[in-house]
């Protein structure tokens, strides 16, 4: 991923202002640096089938990477989650002031629809792209997901209705990560096996986010650790044995699906999803 860290740093939003501290805001929690999980998802469907579009791909990469790094950012705002930490710095809000943090988590939001619209692609690659990531990212998807966690907190959930705010909250935009990248290579079918695949992988990832949260401290994890205790997580309902039941049914589903993928993809995606798929078993 060093090639696609390297386009971020040389593509940092700018900003043109008097502000003395907007644009250092705007690039911390990018440059804090994170996972960089859903890039690297749609950086490895597009290198499975044609690597020629990856430098293309880039921008579609990091536009995913803006809209997730804002919906951490509004995420730890005290309203929300009220963390002092993320990626293992003082979030901005701390750092800053909470109408800092709130207007930089805007401004990455509509970066990352400028900086698509304006990737190397035909224009119908860049309308599906777009809307794929305004769907899955928006008002029925990760938004609609941290609506309904923010509303039902201290009030519990069934585990099926869990398992749709996470779906929204977490999986959607997981799994539009690998959408995109098939849309990119003109695999459109794929894409939407794809995402099924996605949905899956982001439910795994939220349920050992939720194991992670009960088992690490803040050092190891990087974040505000032990703070859901009043939220909906897989933990707080099911207890932690019935959660890595769980956790470790999915994964070995979705190594089953993964090993039936074409030979390009599953060996572009299996050294990283293996890794995030055994995450919670470490």
């Amino acid at each position: 991923m060093q090639k696609f860290e390297n386009f971020l740093l040389e593509n940092l939003p700018v900003s043109k202002s008097i502000h003395p501290t907007y644009e250092k805001a705007l690039r911390q929690m990018l440059v804090a640096g994170g996972k960089r999980f859903r890039p690297a998802l749609l950086l490895g469907v597009v290198n499975s089938y044609n690597p020629l579009l990856e430098e293309g791909a880039m921008h579609a990469a990091y536009a995913i990477e803006l809209l997730h790094t804002y919906s951490l950012i509004h995420d730890d705002l005290p309203a929300m989650d009220d963390s002092p930490l993320r990626r293992g710095k003082l979030t901005l809000h701390i750092e800053f002031d909470e109408v800092t943090a709130i207007l930089v988590g805007d401004a990455l939001n509509t970066y990352s629809f400028e900086v698509l619209s304006n990737a190397p692609f035909s224009d119908y690659t860049r309308v599906g792209l777009i809307r794929e990531l305004a769907g899955n990212g928006g008002l029925n998807g990760m938004v609609l997901g941290q609506a309904i966690d923010c509303f039902f907190e201290n009030k519990p959930l069934q585990v099926e209705d869990i398992k749709f705010l996470h779906t929204n909250k977490t999986a959607k935009l997981i799994a539009a990560s690998l959408k995109m990248g098939a849309i990119i290579v003109g695999k459109e079918e794929l894409g939407e096996k794809l995402y099924d695949f996605g949905i899956k992988l982001g439910l795994l990832f939220q349920i050992q986010d939720d194991v992670l949260d009960v088992t690490l401290s803040c050092e190891e994890a990087g974040k505000l650790t032990n703070n859901d205790e009043e939220k909906n997580s897989f933990v707080t309902i099911l207890g932690l044995d019935e959660t890595m039941s769980q956790a470790n049914d999915l994964a070995d589903e979705l190594i089953q699906e993964l090993n039936g993928f074409d030979e390009n993809l599953k060996n572009e995606l299996s050294p990283l999803l293996t890794k995030y798929i055994n995450r919670h078993k470490n």
